[in-house]
């Protein structure tokens, strides 16, 4: 399991990569907050354009996008259960 620092407003914070996805154009990763089996869960979708240097993440807020986005990595972690 990859984990990458994200520098945030308010310091440095650690994800470990669960699975990462493209959706509609748009990349995505499946972040957890600990190596854990009952860690938190976040999707990032990637801001970034083509040839930055540098990614640019958000956390995906909408519903419907988590949705349509967990069933994917649902898909893709076949022994992994992720509660909503």
């Amino acid at each position: 399991m990859e984990k990458l620092t994200f520098q945030t407003e308010d310091g440095a914070v650690d994800f470990y990569v669960l699975e990462q996805t493209r959706f509609n154009g748009a990349g995505y990763l499946l972040v957890a907050d600990s190596a854990d089996e009952d860690a938190e869960c976040l999707i990032l979708r990637d801001r970034s354009e083509d040839g930055e240097a540098e990614s640019l993440y958000e956390i995906v807020e909408d519903e419907r996008e988590q949705d349509a986005l967990l069933t994917i990595f649902e898909q893709l972690l076949e022994d992994v259960e992720i509660e909503k």
